[in-house]
């Protein structure tokens, strides 16, 4: 059986093109009908691919292939980066399913399955119920940039009362100092200007401080942990001063040039850099509930699910005028 429905691809031009595809629904596939889309700063690196953008998706099933079982037609649910996973390698089963070893579709994108549709063909394994009482628009941005920053909070030895520092406030940002001052961290913010100040202590920072490179911080008392947020452009030599003996920095941003990290005096504190990219199912299942539990809701702008709509949250993104994440939604 296949289906037909509506898709909004790059182009080679950098537009968004309206189109169609068609699918197969096979036995472990999910026919979901897109209502809400997170908008991602990668959805801007693939603009000119030609493929079916987006990744942080929500709707309603509306179709179950026959092996189909932890969800049902009529449930609402998000599904993300990653389309399919094995479930049977040692990844797998320790909830580390990023890693997937046999995984087919891992680390890119077919160029018809996204987000930024009116309907997607999802393998089952890879779809999370949405928790009663949770706005889908609230969900949306979680599938990805929620799900970024709560891997560095729940899977490297993050804990309550920790001083976890959260540089640049955007997208990952916000997100980030909400979930950790949720789960009972002392929160420091670092940013290039006052600006953001009130938004971020409203957000549950209990510090904010202006730092720029090469800075020196007076009666700084170091962090634990260090999630990078903001440029991909890191300078590893003015972070190190402001970490504490074995401490972890975590870039999450995607930057293709190498950085210089100076390694000597990184050795001396035994502070990590550590890598963080897609989450893993079981991550996303925990930040869903933990979100719903806890009434965390990300700060967002909403768009209609359309050319226009998603030209204009495009626009909008890459003028650095989004607060904070962008939801394109469903007319």
């Amino acid at each position: 059986m296949s289906i037909t429905f509506d898709v909004y691809r790059g182009s080679k031009e950098g537009k968004i093109v309206a189109d169609k595809t068609t699918r197969p629904l096979r036995p472990t596939d999910v026919y979901i009908e897109t209502t809400h889309s997170g908008l991602c700063g990668t959805d801007e690196h693939y603009l000119h691919s030609g493929q079916v953008l987006g990744h942080e998706g929500v709707g309603v099933v509306k179709q179950a292939g026959e092996a189909v079982t932890h969800v049902q037609v009529g449930d609402r649910v998000g599904f993300g980066y990653t389309h399919e996973v094995c479930g049977i390698c040692d990844h797998c089963i320790s909830g580390w399913d990023q890693y997937c070893v046999n995984k087919k579709e891992y680390g890119t994108h077919n160029h018809d399955l996204g987000t930024f549709s009116r309907g997607v063909i999802w393998n089952a394994g890879n779809v999370f119920k949405i928790p009663d009482g949770y706005d889908s628009a609230n969900a949306a941005p979680l599938m990805c940039a929620g799900a970024t920053v709560w891997t560095c909070l729940t899977e490297y030895g993050v804990r309550p009362t920790d001083r976890v520092g959260i540089m640049g406030i955007g997208g990952l940002g916000h997100l980030a100092i909400k979930l950790a001052a949720a789960m009972g961290c002392h929160v420091v913010v670092l940013s290039s200007s006052e600006k953001k100040r009130e938004e971020a202590m409203q957000f549950g920072a209990s510090e904010y401080h202006v730092f720029s490179a090469g800075q020196e911080m007076k009666d700084f008392k170091p962090l634990k942990h260090l999630l990078l947020c903001g440029s991909a452009n890191v300078d590893y030599p003015s972070l190190l001063p402001l970490m504490d003996v074995h401490g972890t920095i975590y870039p999450l941003t995607v930057d293709f040039k190498p950085s210089a990290v100076p390694l000597l005096f990184m050795c001396a504190k035994g502070i990590r850099i550590q890598g963080s990219l897609v989450a893993s199912r079981k991550s996303l299942k925990t930040l869903l509930q933990f979100a719903a539990d806890k009434k965390i809701e990300p700060t967002i702008m909403k768009f209609p699910l359309n050319e226009a709509g998603i030209e204009d949250a495009m626009q909008t993104l890459r003028d650095g005028k989004m607060r904070y994440r962008g939801v394109l939604v469903r007319e």
